[in-house]
């Protein structure tokens, strides 16, 4: 646990935390995928250090974690994980911290990618009793799902995203997937006995990850995900994590919201594409 006037580097050994934990979470995602759904295809490969992960060929999930980061990658990795993504019938995709190799950009521009997304890796200390700025609303109660809760947790946070019709579907199944995960934390903001927002929480070696955040439209602007977020640092806290991490899009609210917590933004990760 980091002491309350320790400081925490934006470096290499803490990218690797983060990038790890990361990948953690979503390989524990793409096997219960797996499980759940055996017709899928989904599975993962690691290379040189990196998990190549499949869950679908229009999954957010469906890339590369911690390429260059933790050993050098050369070119016969990458065809590997090019051949690995190719098999599985999908683009092949990078999540790059610039805190890798630096051998791994001239080997990137040379097999063609393309840079084409950015993402901001936020991180703020932790430590038992740990206090968030902003007002509380008193009527809402957070507490951890239940195994016989998965669908209700599922179906709250693909709600929160009902003005995209087009992907009501693939929501709802990302999200039942998610509760399903063996480790597992989902949190449900309930308002007056009805659930209005979600928020996930994964663990890995001191860092909580946090993602799922959904919010249901008529139960926006009340303090859900404060509630949430609140709730799942002090469970992390309590529980021996000094690092909670989240991602989000450069300059967006959910960026602005999370700075206003605590949250520093660590560096900026780069998305390639191979045409």
């Amino acid at each position: 646990m980091v002491d309350e006037d320790s400081h925490i580097f934006s470096d290499l050994a803490l990218s690797r935390r983060l990038e790890k934990a990361e990948a953690q979470g979503n390989l524990e995602f793409v096997e219960t995928r797996a499980r759940a759904f055996p017709d899928s295809g989904a599975r993962w490969l690691k290379v040189a250090g990196a998990y190549a992960m499949f869950d679908g060929a229009e999954s957010p999930l469906t890339q590369t974690f911690g390429l260059g980061l933790f050993e050098t990658a050369v070119s016969a990795d990458l065809e590997r994980i090019e051949e690995f993504f190719r098999e599985c019938g999908a683009p092949v995709y990078h999540e790059v911290s610039p805190l890798a190799d630096a051998a791994l950009l001239p080997l990137l521009n040379e097999r063609g990618y393309q840079p084409f997304e950015f993402t901001s890796v936020m991180f703020r200390t932790l430590r038992p009793g740990v206090y968030l700025a902003g007002q509380r609303n008193e009527g809402i109660s957070v507490r951890l799902v239940n195994v016989d809760e998965h669908e209700l947790w599922a179906q709250t946070a693909a709600r929160g995203w009902s003005e995209l019709t087009e992907l009501s579907v693939f929501m709802h199944e990302l999200s039942l997937v998610s509760a399903k995960r063996e480790d597992a934390l989902s949190f449900l903001a309930v308002l007056d006995g009805l659930p209005i927002a979600t928020g996930a929480l994964s663990i890995c070696e001191g860092v909580a990850l946090l993602a799922g955040a959904s919010t249901i439209p008529e139960g926006r602007r009340q303090g859900a995900q404060l509630a949430l977020l609140d709730a799942r640092l002090r469970y992390a806290a309590e529980r021996g994590c000094d690092i909670a991490m989240m991602c989000a899009q450069p300059g967006s609210a959910s960026q602005r919201n999370a700075e206003r917590q605590g949250f520093l933004i660590a560096y900026t990760r780069i998305k390639w594409r191979l045409p």
